[in-house]
């Protein structure tokens, strides 16, 4: 290696074979072989480094954003100013705050870093490109940006629609969401006095998505961004894998590493994103609360599949998601995991509550608490588990497993009932509630039942009704 490196060589051993382990310290300078061969990492991928991109690299301060790079033969001419106009106009009808719109053309495009000044000459940056560069200058720099767009029909394994683009980003965004939106239908649902519109697929899940393509494609990848819409499910396909550190377990809750970060930053600067990051949180939480399956990612070696499905899968849920979002406000998505895997499995341990949520047991601990304690939903049971309220299974129209578990249940709330008023002077039925996560009609009867049998006694009246040990 020049310059040489520190290495650190051990050994060993493995079902009686021997294997060796070598640790290379990292290192502030560019490597290259004994031979002048320079390599780096990309993913999963070992690819050459050639000497005219860290050069140039190391001139424009380039720091590993290939968005943020600058093309070093671009120039003016490969600005579409229609485009930088059209950028102007979605900011403006976007955030009526900003200011960045009423600066002239060059300064609004160096504000969001899509140009650079380099003696005295105008160059773009990929995401310059990539945004406001003229279809010739895209085709011209960056051929590998190229979205796909294809259309099925019911049984038919080939599309009768295609749609090549190779034009500015939101521009592409335009064209692919009314596509989108053509084939977008929806279902009335019931619940209670009023019907719930609901779509195959809700819109700011399609742009979250398809929003996460284009940030974190990869753009030295030669493979284009390919959106299939078939008549039951949507299917994207992206060039590059998921970015260091994020995986299936944990893609969720991780915290936002896009892999082009002058591209999310943009999106944010015109407010397509509330904030820079996966919006994965986002299509997992609102797929969900609307009854359908949970989004398919599925992660290769060079690319991330993610398929989303219309199908509504469980009416019931949306309808309790529905109601309960209406008393009490919206669910974040590690409660909508754990309260969808309880509707399909019955309980919840603490440990697969943690792996549903993707958090650590200490923060899911917290989420259980506040779903049992302020929420009313949840009960803790004996053997470390969790499981709906008698209140939530009085929600759902399939009450069979709420029939077999309420006399164990109410024999338990019974005890839970006279341990607390040997602790306490007094309980009210609100406090049952609370303390068996019952409802108003259960705790009635519980009460009722302890009175019967002599073990309390009910003072008071109407609000001011307590209940004490006999």
């Amino acid at each position: 290696m020049i310059p040489k490196l520190f290495t650190d060589i051990e050994v060993y051993k493995l079902d009686d074979k021997e294997i060796i382990s070598i640790s290379v310290e990292k290192s502030s300078e560019i490597i290259s072989t004994s031979n002048g061969i320079t390599y780096r990492r990309l993913g999963k991928n070992t690819k050459p480094y050639y000497p005219s991109e860290y050069s140039s690299n190391k001139i424009e301060g380039f720091k590993g954003d290939y968005s943020a790079k600058i093309i070093e033969h671009s120039c003016e001419a490969d600005i579409d100013f229609v485009e930088v106009e059209n950028l102007k106009r979605k900011l403006q009808s976007r955030d009526k705050d900003s200011t960045l719109y009423n600066l002239d053309d060059l300064t609004f495009l160096k504000d969001l870093e899509l140009i650079k000044i380099i003696e005295d000459e105008i160059k773009l940056t990929v995401a310059g490109v990539l945004f406001v560069g003229t279809e010739a200058a895209i085709i011209k720099y960056l051929p590998q940006a190229e979205i796909l767009v294809l259309s099925y029909k019911e049984g038919k394994t080939e599309y009768y629609k295609r749609l090549d683009l190779k034009v500015p980003l939101v521009r592409a965004i335009d064209r692919i969401q009314q596509v989108f939106e053509d084939r977008n239908s929806i279902e009335n649902i019931q619940v209670g006095l009023f019907k719930l519109e609901v779509q195959d697929y809700p819109i700011n899940v399609f742009q979250e998505a398809l929003l996460n393509a284009m940030t974190h494609r990869d753009y030295e990848n030669t493979s284009s961004i390919i959106i299939k819409f078939y008549p039951t499910e949507i299917v994207m396909e992206n060039p590059g894998s998921f970015p260091e550190g994020i995986d299936s377990n944990n893609i969720i809750s991780h915290p936002s590493t896009p892999r082009n970060k002058l591209i999310a930053e943009i999106f944010q600067k015109l407010k397509y994103v509330q904030r820079s990051g996966q919006g994965v949180d986002i299509i997992f939480k609102d797929m969900l609360a609307l009854g359908k399956s949970a989004p398919d990612y599925t992660l290769y070696n060079n690319a991330v599949k993610l398929i989303l499905r219309s199908s509504l899968e469980d009416v019931e849920f949306l309808k309790f998601i529905t109601k309960e979002e209406e008393n009490l406000g919206e669910f974040t998505v590690q409660e909508i995991c754990i309260l969808k895997y309880i509707k399909e499995n019955k309980t919840i341990t603490l440990s697969k509550a943690a792996e549903v949520a993707q958090i650590n047991k200490q923060s899911v601990t917290t989420v259980l608490n506040n779903l049992c304690q302020k929420k009313n939903i949840l009960q803790r049971e004996k053997r470390n588990s969790y499981m709906f309220t008698h209140r939530v299974y009085a929600e759902f129209d399939d009450q069979i497993e709420y029939i077999k578990d309420k006399d164990f249940d109410e024999i338990q709330a019974e005890a839970m009932i006279v341990d607390y008023l040997k602790k306490n002077d007094f309980i009210t039925r609100s406090d049952v509630e609370i303390l068996c996560g019952f409802s108003s009609t259960s705790s009635k009867r519980v009460l009722q039942k302890l009175r019967n049998q002599g073990q309390i006694e009910l003072i008071g009246k109407g609000k001011a009704s307590k209940y004490i040990l006999k």
